[in-house]
């Protein structure tokens, strides 16, 4: 009598399972944090306020934070002991769950505590009554939940390194960020003086009490950045998330902001010389905020690329790659606003107040632009060869062609909309070119930038081409494995070949001969991902040979692997396709 089975789940089911498992019970854990932050949190509030009486006449504000606090709290507890305890196991502490859990509630901590108190050190500067009481209570509950999970994320028995760059980036990209914008606002604030004198405010309030709240928070998020990048080490970490998020923020948006900020105050200059319409007071209100924005962007953006040039030469490309993207948007931005203004000048003659302001800012964005691409993407030195095409270089034509391609689309849309508006609607209207001159500019823009970039990618193509060696397509193939299928899957072998040879028709077959059953047995068995990465190669070999008759286009290979790591590629001819050969 045998014994009946035991039932057992498929794997695939028990790793769901703990998957949905760990999901319900970390979104669970973070539900309850949070109710019991905000009723601790709003019992401290209270407490600061009263001193004495803790209700104070709103019953309904206390027995909610009672509930929160008494309810919220320890179930919170309860079930983060529960989960602790299974951190011992190190699947639970390199699981997703865990580490998604552990970087969001780090993230909602860091950012509610740092605002809470700075908020809290601002409400001092003020000729009015301070209100540190709600932010003070709030920010201390969650600055300890923070330490509480940052202790978590270092614990020396239970570490979780699964997703602490990912940490470290948040943390990184918020306090620069913070920090960075206020800065600018305080840096406004003084120039503003400096330039315009003092504000109006001034009779009610101090005038340095304008630059001092800014300076507060700059200084909080400098902090904050500094511990992340250089106290948990996220300059040192070299991943992808890291280098994007140096490149997005540090590249991309500080290029933004110091190139947006130098256009204005290069507009503001050209205004004071050549268009004087408005009052003085009202021409350099937005001097001083331009001029730190591009004195602060160029500072972060400076700091950034060269760090980045200290990392892979893909980042150091990237970084390139998107100074270029960022200086040649805003180089075509101004094109279209001068072609707009040039047209708008045709049309109406009498408007020269309204139409050389336009022009002064479509010639300062493309004086501030041009030279900005000219140094990132060096026209006058592209690829000669294929080995000088550099990686993402192909990518970057395309999406800019790509974009461009929209942009010129939708523009010609709108065109053609005002075209039939004019002819079938009131001529009364306004002219046919005041109606498309806007639009019209930014399709003149948005077709140099195709034109330009889809001529060098055709150029890198045709470079590319005539490197590459000359090669026969693989049609198909008939594989021949010598190894078992319980060591080597046959299917996945063929598909991964089939992958490998650019969709070629693989039809697979099994030695059943006694020489081949496999490998031999002191060898390991070998992994299907090194055999398909092997018949690649050969692949790829017999294709740069021009296997075949005379290179032909559809060509038929017989490739045989296993035992012991054998590879042999065969090219098969079809019966008639050469003459036959002269018997003597």
């Amino acid at each position: 009598m045998t014994a009946p089975a035991a039932v057992t789940s498929p794997p695939s089911q028990g790793g769901a399972l703990a998957s949905l498992r760990r999901l319900i019970m970390y979104a669970l854990l973070f539900a309850l944090v949070v109710i019991a932050a905000s009723g601790v949190g709003g019992l401290l509030e209270r407490l600061f306020q009263t001193a004495s009486v803790l209700a104070s006449g709103d019953v309904q504000g206390v027995a909610l934070s009672l509930a929160f606090t008494l309810v919220g709290g320890p179930l919170a507890l309860l079930l983060w002991w529960f989960a602790w305890r299974r951190l011992d196991d190190p699947a639970e502490r390199t699981a997703a769950g865990w580490g998604l859990y552990l970087t969001a509630m780090y993230a909602v901590s860091l950012i509610i505590a740092t605002t809470s108190l700075l908020a809290m050190a601002v409400s001092f500067i003020d000729t009015r009554e301070s209100q540190w009481q709600p932010p003070l209570a709030t920010g201390l509950v969650w600055l300890g939940i923070w330490l509480w999970h940052r202790w978590m994320w270092k614990h020396p028995a239970k570490p979780s390194r699964h997703l602490q760059d990912v940490r470290a980036v948040v943390g990184s990209v918020f306090g620069l960020l913070l920090g960075a914008g206020a800065a600018i606002a305080a840096l406004s604030a003084l120039l503003d003086v400096a330039i315009r004198g003092f504000p109006l405010s001034a009779g009610f309030e101090p005038w340095w009490y304008a630059v001092l709240r800014p300076l507060v928070w700059a200084a909080g998020g400098a902090l904050v950045w500094w511990w992340h990048w250089f106290r948990e080490g996220r300059r040192r970490f070299r991943t992808g998330l890291v280098d994007v998020a140096m490149i997005a923020v540090g590249v991309f948006a500080a290029g933004i902001t110091a190139l947006g900020g130098l256009g204005v105050v290069v507009f503001v200059l050209l205004r004071l010389a050549f268009d004087r319409s408005d009052p003085l007071n009202l021409l350099l209100e937005p001097l001083a905020p331009a001029m730190s924005a591009a004195l602060i962007g160029a500072v972060v953006w400076r700091y950034h690329r060269t760090t980045s040039a200290h990392r892979s030469p893909a980042t150091r490309r990237a970084g390139l790659l998107v100074t270029s993207a960022v200086a040649l948007a805003a180089a075509a931005a101004g094109v279209g606003v001068v072609v707009n203004a040039v047209l708008a000048a045709a049309v109406s003659p009498l408007a020269g107040g309204a139409t050389r302001t336009l022009l002064l800012g479509g010639i300062s964005s493309l004086v501030v632009g041009a030279p900005v691409w000219w140094l990132a993407w060096d026209p006058r030195h592209q690829p000669r060869s294929a080995d000088q095409i550099p990686p993402g270089r192909r990518v970057y034509l395309v999406a800019f062609f790509g974009v461009s391609a929209v942009v010129a689309l939708v523009t010609l849309l709108v065109i053609g909309y005002r075209l039939f508006e004019f002819l079938l609607g009131d001529v009364t209207g306004g002219s046919l070119l005041d109606r498309i001159r806007a639009p019209l500019g930014l399709l003149v823009a948005a077709g140099l930038v195709a034109g330009y970039h889809f001529a060098l990618w055709r150029h890198d193509r045709g470079l590319l081409a005539a490197a590459a060696p000359a090669r026969g397509r693989i049609a198909s193939i008939t594989l021949v494995s010598g190894y078992p299928p319980a060591t080597v899957d046959p299917a996945a072998l063929a598909a991964g070949i089939s992958a490998a040879a650019g969709g070629a028709k693989v039809t697979a077959w099994l030695r059943a001969d006694d020489g081949g059953p496999g490998l031999p047995p002191s060898s390991a068995p070998p992994e299907a991902g090194d055999v398909i990465r092997q018949v690649a190669g050969a692949l790829e070999a017999a294709s740069a040979k021009g296997a075949g008759p005379e290179g032909s286009a559809d060509r038929h290979v017989l490739v045989m692997v296993g035992p012991a790591g054998r590879v042999e590629v065969v090219p098969l001819e079809a019966p008639g396709s050469r003459p036959p050969e002269p018997v003597v």
